[in-house]
């Protein structure tokens, strides 16, 4: 009788306790009607906004849209410094390029890989003397705060002369165009993207690492983790996934 009664007591203290509460992040998002995705618009062909229609647009944008269409709700995107909003719950998930190197730096919670990035050296096209990882020595770097690319040019800094730091890859494109510094590591695809708009730019030597890229939700938010993955994986089945690939990161 006492072991009954005990258990009891231990069922009611754990159940009351709110550190011990059932997950409700998918239940929240299935209440609200809607998954809000939060990113960063400056990151083409990720997440941008159109020049002409200013609509926000890519590859995340509409990842976003086809994952909250096969879990059954509306999608809603927030466009904003995105650190620190996920725990204060400005949104549920962030879609926006991050790799799993990038989102351990928090704890959270990580989605199956959804995309294979490679960080490539980009230079001036007039540039002949940098064509391998080795010619970086002695070289001033540009690269984006915050990225996986950083992260890389971080661990090599014992090679430069110094890593120059900016907000958005547009502004170490800028620089690199006008000879104020001699590469930028970045993702490929956003390389390539400022290869088509800017033909003063090309890639040289072999990747210098491969980024998995996941989509990252608040420390605890396993029901909605296990949704992502599982609309993740639909997507990936019936075509859509590739459809949106094809459209904004074939590189081809």
């Amino acid at each position: 009788m006492k072991k009954l009664i005990l258990l009891a007591v231990l069922v009611l203290v754990l159940g009351a306790h709110p550190s011990w509460a059932a997950d409700a992040s998918w239940q929240q998002v299935k209440e609200n009607n809607r998954l809000t995705v939060g990113f960063c618009a400056h990151y083409p062909p990720f997440e941008s906004r159109n020049e002409k229609t200013n609509e926000l647009e890519g590859f995340d944008v509409d990842m976003g849209r086809a994952l909250a269409q096969a879990m059954g709700v509306a999608p809603a995107f927030v466009d904003a410094e995105w650190q620190g909003g996920l725990k204060k719950g400005d949104y549920d998930i962030l879609i926006t390029c991050m790799s799993k190197s990038e989102a351990r730096a928090d704890q959270v919670n990580m989605s199956d890989v959804y995309y294979r990035l490679p960080d490539v050296m980009v230079v001036n096209k007039k540039n002949t003397a940098i064509k391998t990882r080795a010619d970086l020595k002695g070289k001033t770097v540009g690269v984006q705060v915050g990225s996986g690319s950083e992260q890389i040019a971080d661990k090599m800094a014992a090679d430069f002369k110094e890593i120059k730091r900016y907000n958005y890859n547009p502004e170490a494109f800028t620089d690199l165009a006008h000879g104020r510094i001699d590469a930028v590591i970045v993702g490929y695809a956003y390389a390539v993207t400022q290869i088509k708009k800017t033909p003063a730019f090309k890639v040289v030597g072999k990747p210098l690492h491969e980024a998995e890229i996941v989509m990252v939700m608040k420390s605890g938010a396993d029901q909605l983790t296990q949704k992502v993955n599982q609309a993740l994986a639909a997507i990936q089945s019936n075509g859509t996934y590739e459809a949106i690939l094809n459209k904004w990161l074939a590189l081809d």
